[in-house]
């Protein structure tokens, strides 16, 4: 071959490869080859990205060390923050080992759990030792001023370590999906908070507020101006997108029920958290250990029942349950045990909802039980319901710590899955509909617009706790120091109730991610090593010796 020709090739490579850089950078695709699309972001997901104008900085908090399922979490992570940065060159991100220096160690712990970045102790276990390791499995996105918390492990009790990941895993498109919407959200809608009839006081709902207001204008407002202004307050109501009613203790007037009614006929979203019956466990410490729950009238009864649920004035007796803690001992010689209590049940979800999909389990309080009803025009989904060990207790009845101290009759525990929290969807009818108006009114609509509501029969749902006269994290126990799952069923049915771009959508997503079997990963580490480096030394040989016989036999001849 002339040295010429050789040379005009050359170049026709380079040429052609240049080429073919030059059109990969314009027409520029990824292939998504997994079963589960655990790649393909949804819709929703990329109009998100879509929206990010300005850098966002995504800095990872999960460099370092782990165990094998850490490991697969972090590669998750950083391909689907690939994948996130693909569709919008102002999305960057890093991964940084927090701990890298062990000397500040402690430091920087401190200074990460005041952000409100709190570790994960895990069990690392290899080779027959076992050991404990830190992790923090945060990220911190980042706009201009504005810093948003993403949470990249996911905890459900009663979980493996794997199940953790993989549950981990399942939502990370959410997590940064809803930390891109609080960074880049420019419209908010309203919330109110309803006030006026006996409703929790603001410091036992700020956490959730607080949450709230990530997302959205939240502000109070009360019903107390229907008796002078009724269509003011219906006016001033309907500016409102959502109307949160949280643990009424008063009964509703007619006219504030006909306000409420007419807000739900006009489309507006509603959530309300209700007790049928009257008993505090502070009441029970109070009373020397016995106190009477009795069934209280909101004056609510037929406006659910019209809409299509009942709740009735029982109490949930269950025997999957959470703790409460009493005080033995007297002086400073007290100490605090925590104990069985079935009237506060530890509910798990079914997971068949977007709302209910992957959550923490929930702690209920002294609740009631709700009957749904069939109704033209309303679609029902029940989001939680007891354990099937569970049964209810009419009321009035007497409430006694006593019963901690006696067996509980099982026999008695087989009417359970009774629906604890009911989600109404569709065109409601109004309670008023063929009978006297309370207030006069204009524009009154007997048949609603499409709606949405929310029935939570437990008005503690939504309280946070007080320690030292500040408010807790919702779902935080500070007696027993166990988490719940109340603040993320809420903020996911006020998400459902008003998201019109879908991001609540992207939690059903489901994603399958195997793990290695560490048993047997121990009871075959010899062979598998040997193996691994005993075959291609194998194959290696083979081939040397295959090709010096060839070279030899060819060249005899």
């Amino acid at each position: 071959m002339k040295k010429g020709t050789l040379i005009q090739q050359l170049f026709t490579i380079i040429i052609v490869l240049i080429l073919i850089n030059v059109l990969g950078s314009y027409a520029y695709h990824r292939f998504d080859l997994t079963q589960d699309k655990r790649y393909t972001l949804s819709e929703t997901t990329k109009d998100i990205i879509s929206r990010v104008d300005s850098p966002v900085i995504i800095d990872v908090l999960l460099e370092g060390d782990f165990p094998a399922e850490f490991k697969k979490l972090q590669l998750e992570v950083r391909q689907l923050l690939e994948e996130f940065a693909s569709y919008n060159r102002n999305i960057k991100f890093s991964f940084v080992n927090p701990l890298e220096d062990e000397n500040q160690a402690d430091q920087v712990i401190a200074q990460l759990g005041n952000l409100g970045l709190k570790p994960a102790n895990i069990t690392v276990e290899e080779g027959g030792k076992v050991s404990q390791e830190i992790v923090f499995p945060w990220a911190m996105a980042n706009l201009g001023d504005n810093t948003v918390r993403v949470p990249l492990l996911k905890n459900k009790l009663g979980t493996s370590s794997e199940q953790r990941v993989n549950n981990s895993i399942q939502q990370l498109e959410y997590a940064f999906a809803d930390a891109l919407t609080k960074l880049t959200i420019r419209e908010k809608k309203s919330v109110a908070v309803i006030k006026g009839n006996g409703e929790l006081s603001d410091i036992y709902i700020t956490d959730f507020i607080r949450s709230l207001q990530e997302y959205y204008n939240v502000a109070p407002f009360t019903l107390d101006s229907v008796a002078g202004n009724p269509q003011g307050t219906l006016d001033a109501i309907k500016n409102y997108d959502l109307a949160i009613v949280a643990k009424p203790t008063e009964a509703f007037s007619d006219e504030e029920k006909y306000i409420m009614d007419q807000y739900v006929m006009n489309g507006g979203k509603s959530m309300w958290l209700i007790d049928q019956v009257a008993i505090e466990l502070d009441s029970l410490y109070n009373e020397r250990g016995r106190s009477l729950a009795f069934p209280i009238d909101l004056n609510l009864n037929d406006m659910f029942f019209k809409y299509g649920l009942r709740i009735n004035p029982v109490l949930v007796n269950d025997l999957y349950f959470t703790q409460i803690v009493l005080a033995q001992g007297e002086g400073n010689e007290s100490q605090y045990n925590p104990v069985p209590w079935v009237y506060n049940p530890m509910v798990f979800s079914a997971n068949d909802h977007p709302i209910n999909n992957n959550i923490e389990a929930l702690r209920f309080q002294f609740s009631n039980a709700i009957d749904t009803l069939s109704v033209k025009g309303v679609k029902k989904s029940v989001l939680l319901t007891s354990s099937p060990l569970s049964k209810t207790v009419g009321t009035p009845s007497e409430i006694s710590l006593d019963i901690i101290t006696k067996a509980p009759d099982q026999e008695s525990y087989k009417d359970g899955f009774k629906p604890l929290a009911v989600l109404l969807e569709g065109n409601f009818t109004s309670v008023f509909k063929n009978r006297v108006k309370p207030a006069k009114l204009s524009g009154v609509k007997d048949d609603g617009e499409n709606s949405k509501m929310i029935v939570i029969a437990d008005g503690d749902l939504i309280k946070n706790q007080i320690r030292q006269g500040q408010p807790l994290e919702l779902g935080y126990d500070k007696w027993t120091n166990s988490f719940y799952g109340n603040k993320e069923f809420l903020m996911n049915s006020v998400n459902y109730l008003l998201d019109d771009n879908g991001l609540i959508n992207i939690r059903s997503k489901e994603v399958s991610i195997p793990f290695l079997d560490q048993k047997k990963v121990v009871a075959q580490k010899s062979t598998w090593q040997l193996l691994n480096t005993g075959l291609p030394l194998l194959i290696l040989g083979l081939f040397a010796w295959g090709f010096n016989f060839i070279r030899k036999k060819k060249f005899r001849a």
